[in-house]
């Protein structure tokens, strides 16, 4: 067998010969250090492995990007901060679970943040909403 104009020793050919592609099983042929036969079955391998991850993300998104719309409509587009009950969050599909981060004024004060609106509890299942940087 001759590859790139030199011949191959017998131990090379059966090396060559057990190198098979991690999508699809075809014998590869070429640089020692590949492993996949063509793109497709690069992209298809790579896609499999970030399934998981991919989707798992992706569902987190998009409930953060819920919660932002929601806080985003319960505020209101003339005011700067709003108060919201959680029964109002809880109708809407507000899932508290779902933040991006948490600020702390220098009151003491700790808000959740969804992006550029944050929440703070108050009593009796009452929401501050404020958008961010103002206080």
């Amino acid at each position: 067998m001759v590859t790139s104009g030199r011949n191959l020793t017998a131990a090379e050919m059966n090396q060559e010969a057990g190198r098979e592609c991690l999508t699809c099983g075809k014998i590869l042929r070429g640089r020692s250090d590949k492993k996949f036969c063509d793109d497709y079955c690069r992209n298809v391998y790579n896609n499999q492995l970030k399934a998981v991850t991919h989707h798992l993300v992706r569902n987190v998104n998009h409930a953060l990007g819920k919660n932002r719309r929601i806080l985003d409509e319960l505020a209101g587009a003339g005011s700067h901060v709003t108060r919201v009950s959680r029964e109002k969050l809880l109708e809407k599909g507000f899932l508290f679970k779902y933040i991006t981060h948490l600020y702390t004024t220098r009151k003491g004060a700790t808000f959740f943040c969804c992006y550029d609106l944050r929440y703070l509890p108050l009593e009796h299942d009452w929401y501050l909403v404020v958008r961010s940087g103002e206080e």
